[in-house]
């Protein structure tokens, strides 16, 4: 069944018992997409590349501005998002949007604007217009339209990604909603959103791996749709960042480019398939904490316990330390109890450069927010280490979770005390207050957790001199 069948039908499912057309349906857990975007508003949360202001609301009808479009755009095509300096004077280069906003234009995607008094600025909170997300698109998906509003927008209508007015124009400048920017931007991706049939299998492409995975998306978030046997032919479309739409008999999705070469003959010495990384951190044992375990549940609150949540959180780290150089080890794994003292004599006996413990708080019901600790004494030659590895964590969980910032703290824990290497313990987040708690149940906001984590190790071994930049573009 093609997708938009599917949707459609479950779309009409939602909507006919509230006798109300116009009523949102569910997207992705979202309760406020209206039917016409239900696919591609989930499409795209199934990808990680659009996300809402919770995990119940996208904001559907709020205009998009021309931060989040850049955002949606540098996820899609797996572009660094790391926080840095930007050519704009209004973007701070903290700014959790400065990495996709940098991007954009070094993939000349984005632009400011370049005349009058404006001349240098972005103006990321600014509503985009309908003919800017031409341009954008246009851009991202290196379609040619002549430099102009009106060939963007024509470019995108050609294919079936963009709609006109009812009036017959194109709204070039009219303001654009979320769920429409995130219509277009899917139909970019996916040809079987579009609304003409416009994709073109051109290009003969042989796989160079066994059991190669087709997914439903670019990225391993989405799911396999198949398979591709090694040096099977296929023919492909356009490309999505590091991914290539692809046809494999009645099989259509994507295939990391990696894994794929143009030539029947497969090359005497295969080129590497991912990205360069700095070769010495193949030498790194990154040990991964979650706290309590078995007998210890840790703190419960509202029918959660602690020990749950942080084993949860511990193995989605664990899942994307996996897919670098890095040797990554946990403390457990499943379960089962393990001693303080185990603890830290575990990350020694495996050789462990970097210590992470993950726990969540319990205080008050009022008490809230995020801290992360570190061990400090005079006689621990690993206390500044220890301390920039617990602020790169904590600054990443910050712009993550966006709870109260509790601050980076020095502890008198076991688990760093009796360690022997740069060791930083998280608390996530309260588990004895309501809103805390809400996050810490779910999976939406434990990934969110997980991958804040992941970057803020990223941003330690940054900090040290290695070469990390390719890893920030993991895709799950």
């Amino acid at each position: 069944m093609k997708r938009k069948v599917f949707y459609s039908l479950l779309a009409l499912l939602v909507i006919f018992p509230l006798f109300n057309v116009t009523s949102p349906a569910q997207a992705a857990g979202f309760t406020d997409v209206p039917a016409r975007a239900l696919e591609e508003v989930t499409f795209l949360s199934d990808g990680n590349i659009a996300k809402g202001s919770s995990a119940a609301i996208f904001n559907s009808n709020r205009t998009i501005t021309r931060a989040e479009a850049a955002i949606f755009l540098g996820r899609a095509l797996q572009l660094n998002g790391t926080p840095r300096k930007t050519v704009f004077r209004d973007v701070d280069r903290s700014s959790s949007v400065a990495g996709y906003i940098q991007s954009g234009v070094d993939h000349n995607i984005i632009l400011g604007y370049l005349s009058g008094v404006s001349a240098g600025n972005f103006y990321p909170n600014k509503a985009i217009t309908r003919g800017e997300m031409a341009i954008m698109i246009a851009n991202a998906f290196k379609y040619s339209y002549g430099g102009t509003a009106s060939g963007a927008a024509k470019a995108l209508m050609d294919r079936g990604v963009a709609d006109g007015m009812g009036n017959g124009s194109f709204g070039s400048g009219n303001l654009i909603k979320r769920a429409d920017f995130a219509v277009f931007l899917a139909r970019a991706i996916n040809p079987e959103f579009r609304t003409k049939d416009s994709v073109s299998f051109t290009k003969s492409l042989w796989s160079n791996a066994p059991n190669l995975n087709i997914r439903s998306g670019p990225s391993t978030a989405y799911p396999s749709i198949g398979k591709l046997s090694e040096n099977q032919q296929v023919s492909g479309a356009h490309s999505v960042g590091k991914w290539t739409y692809v046809k494999s008999g009645a099989t259509v999705g994507f295939v990391s480019t990696a894994y794929l070469r143009t030539t029947a003959a497969k090359p005497a010495a295969t080129p590497p398939v991912t990205e360069s990384a700095d070769s010495r951190l193949s030498g790194q044992t990154i040990i991964i904490d979650p706290g309590h375990g078995g007998s210890d549940p840790g703190a419960i609150s509202f029918g959660l316990r602690e020990k749950d949540v942080v084993l949860t959180t511990g193995l989605k780290v664990n899942n994307l330390l996996k897919q670098t150089p890095f040797n990554v080890k946990m403390t457990r794994s499943t379960d089962t109890f393990v001693s303080l003292s185990a603890r830290p004599a575990f990350a020694v006996r495996n050789g462990g450069d970097v210590f992470v413990s993950i726990h969540a708080n319990a205080a008050s019901a009022s008490a809230t927010g995020t801290e992360t600790f570190y061990y400090s004494a005079a006689t621990n030659p690993y206390t500044a280490d220890s301390r920039l590895l617990a602020t790169k964590i904590q600054n990443r969980m910050i712009a993550a979770w966006n709870l109260r910032n509790r601050g980076v703290k020095t502890g008198n824990f076991a688990v760093l005390r009796e360690n022997n290497m740069p060791a930083a313990l998280a608390e996530l987040g309260f588990i004895t207050n309501k809103s805390d708690n809400d996050k810490l149940k779910s999976d939406y906001w434990l990934t969110s957790a997980s991958k804040a984590i992941y970057y803020g190790i990223l941003d330690y071994y940054k900090a040290k001199g290695y070469d990390v930049d390719s890893l920030y573009n993991v895709p799950k």
